[in-house]
Formats: structure tokens, C-alpha cells, sequence
């Protein structure tokens, strides 16, 4: 039904060519007299007495829609004429009509090989010049309504894409803030996450560790993800998750879970959509494993070194120098070179060694990306007024 739909809608498309323009090209003067007194009254017609004034004429606007070419002409034949038309992506899709005195198959053969839609020997007929004429002038008729169609259902695909990215990236951010609403100190704790991400990945990918994972897809990915890092802290109690002291240890095991909570979660999102999402798979990573330490005494499942996904090791920099740095209800914030001391002392402790060297290295973009991001009266203005 589909077929029959476009096949229908196409050839109504198609309507007799009469203002196509055509090209005659050919030496004699008396050829050329005559397909123009047979085309003229049909067409548009322009007329060339060489290959190198045809591709003059081919070249100018309007351009031809089918170009009948004479084989034999002193100078440039017709053969050098359409390698040259073909080799421009001006003329390259413009038919080509072969207008030849030879009749050996392989001189046919040569020519619809370099891309000529049709042979006519000389002498001419007149009805077989008009028909073929006017079949290869709908055959391109078709062809530019179905680019057209393409282009058009082509520019529909990317407006869809680029709607359904948005409408995925709002989700995301939804979400992220409705963790926030239980946190409500972690303010604009996402956005400066997600940038410091984003700037780790960036500076990290040069080394040779990273360079292959390290994709600009991949890049998006985390990105796209980071926002959900906390998002298991919904199923935190109140009192613990807003409690101004020190946790108990109970209480302090209850707050772990939420790295878990998180992950199933997502989990859960994965099973009920039914297909894979690799976002959705970045961000269950980055939840469930954003506090392992590097040296195997993180949560919650004490993985060390590399068996630590290097999503969640990204996130767990971006995580840590964000948490320092912000005010929260059990602590104040601390200045930003307190901060990067606190960080780099973390190497190959609590932090892969070569991500904590290019935070280490990127340090003064991303006091830039907090102080771009602040929190109102939470964020501290932190350069040390010894500095």
C-alpha cells in the first residue's frame, strides 16, 4: 500500500517536461540546425559547437536538464566533454544523450560507461530523438522529486533527533532535580558536576589509558548521564539524608545505599522501555560505582584500580571537589586551593592517578565552571587570600 501510495503520488508529479532546457552540442551547423528546428518547439533549447563552449553553457543558469552531445568534434570529443561534466558537482548530474555516426558496440559501451544515459545513432529519426528525449527528461524528473522528497524527509528526521535529544536531556535534568528537592543544598551541584565531567573527559582523552574510550560519542554519554550520579538519594530518609552532624555508622550504611538505589533504578527504566539505551547504561554505571576509591576502599562494592568503570572514576573527581567546595548542612565549604590540596593528596588513594592529574592540570577551569555556577549564599568565593 505504501509502494502504491508513492508510486501514485510520483507520477503526478510528473508532469510533461515542456519548459525543460536541453543543450545541443555537435560541430555541424546543419546538425544542429536540425535537432533545434525538431526540439524548439517542445523545449528551451541552447546550442554548442564544441566541448569546451558546452561546458561553458553547462555550467551557466539556468543549467540544462539533458544534454544531447555529439561523439566526434575536433578538439575535445564528446567522450573527454562528459568526463568533464561528471568530474564538476555543478554539471556531474545533469543526463547525457550521446549523438554519434558510430555504431560499433564497444564506441556505445565506452559512453554508458562514463555515465551517458542513452545512445542515438545518426541519421537521427525525429520521433525516436522526441521519445527518448522525453524519457530521460522524467527519468530526471523523478530522480529531483525523489531527492527532493529525501532532503525533505531527511530535514524531518533531524528536527525529530534533535527534539527527542532535548526532550531526553529535560527528562534527565527532571529527574536529577527531583533528587535535588529531598538535597536541597546540593543547589546547581549538577551542572557544575556535569561540566567537570565533561572538562575531565576532554583533557583526559589525550592520554594513551583513555584515548580509546574517550570518544566524543562517549563524551556525550557521560555527560548526558552525570546528572543522575545521586539520583538513589530519593529513597534516603529524611533524617539522615538532612541531618546537620555527624551520621552514625547505621545511619551512615543507610546512606550508602543510595548508590544502589540509584542503579536499580535505571535498572528497572532499562527493563520497562525494553531496549537498550547506551545512556541508560553509562548512568547506572556512574551511580552504583561513583564512590569506589581506586585503591579498593569505596562502595559499595569495594572495587579497585580499573575494575572500576571509568565513567564512575570520572565522576567520583567531579563528585569530591564539588562536595569540598559547596557549603552543606554537616560542614562549611572549603576555599579552593584547601580544596586542590585535598585532591591531590586523594592520588592513587582515592583517585585513578592520571584523571586526578588532569583535574590537577585543568584546576583553575574549574574553579571557573563553580564560579560560573554558583550557589547562592552555599558556594564559597574560595581563593585563598593568601594565594
Amino acid at each position: 500500500m505504501i509502494n502504491s501510495d508513492i508510486d501514485i503520488r510520483l507520477r503526478s508529479s510528473i508532469m510533461p517536461p515542456l519548459n525543460a532546457t536541453l543543450l545541443i552540442v555537435d560541430d555541424s551547423a546543419e546538425n544542429l540546425y536540425a535537432l533545434s528546428s525538431l526540439l524548439r518547439p517542445h523545449y528551451r533549447v541552447l546550442a554548442a559547437t564544441s566541448g569546451e563552449a558546452a561546458l561553458r553553457v553547462a555550467a551557466r543558469q539556468p543549467m540544462p536538464d539533458l544534454i544531447l552531445l555529439d561523439v566526434m568534434m575536433p578538439s575535445m570529443d564528446g567522450y573527454a566533454v562528459l568526463t568533464r561534466l561528471r568530474a564538476s558537482a555543478d554539471t556531474q548530474q545533469i543526463p547525457v544523450i550521446f549523438l554519434t555516426a558510430l555504431s560499433d558496440a564497444d564506441d556505445e559501451e565506452r559512453g554508458l560507461q562514463l555515465g551517458a544515459v542513452d545512445y542515438i545513432t545518426k541519421p537521427i529519426k525525429p520521433s525516436l530523438v522526441l521519445a527518448r528525449v522525453r524519457t530521460q527528461l522524467e527519468a530526471k524528473q523523478a530522480r529531483d522529486w525523489l531527492q527532493d522528497q529525501n532532503a525533505t524527509l531527511e530535514a524531518e528526521v533531524a528536527r525529530r533527533m534533535a527534539e527527542n535529544n532535548l526532550t531526553q536531556q529535560a527528562s534527565i535534568r527532571a529527574l536529577a532535580h527531583l533528587a535535588e528537592t529531598r538535597d536541597p543544598e546540593t543547589g546547581n551541584h549538577i551542572l557544575r558536576t556535569q561540566s567537570y565531567v565533561q572538562q575531565l573527559a576532554n583533557s583526559a582523552r589525550s592520554h594513551p589509558r583513555f584515548a580509546a574510550t574517550l570518544t566524543e560519542s562517549y563524551i556525550d554519554l557521560l555527560v548526558r548521564s552525570a546528572p543522575l550520579h545521586d539520583i538513589g538519594k530519593v529513597g534516603i530518609p529524611d533524617h539522615i539524608l538532612l541531618k546537620p552532624g555527624k551520621l552514625t555508622a547505621e545511619e551512615m550504611s543507610i546512606m550508602r545505599t543510595h548508590a544502589r538505589l540509584g542503579s536499580d533504578a535505571i535498572a528497572q527504566a532499562e527493563r520497562d522501555i525494553e531496549m537498550p539505551l547506551a545512556f541508560l547504561a553509562t548512568a547506572k554505571e556512574i551511580a552504583h560505582w561513583h564512590h569506589e576509591k581506586w585503591d579498593g576502599s569505596g562502595y559499595p562494592d569495594g572495587l579497585a584500580g580499573d575494575a572500576i568503570p571509568l565513567s564512575a572514576r570520572l565522576m567520583a573527581v567531579a563528585d569530591v571537589f564539588d562536595a569540598l567546595i559547596s557549603v552543606r548542612v554537616y560542614k562549611p565549604a572549603v576555599p579552593y586551593l584547601e580544596a586542590r590540596a585535598i585532591m591531590a593528596a586523594g592520588r592513587g588513594a582515592h583517585f585513578d592517578p592520571d584523571i586526578i592529574d588532569a583535574f590537577l592540570v585543568g584546576f583553575d577551569d574549574f574553579v571557573a565552571t563553580a564560579e560560573r555556577h554558583l550557589d547562592t549564599a552555599k558556594l564559597t568565593v574560595a581563593v585563598n587570600n593568601e594565594a
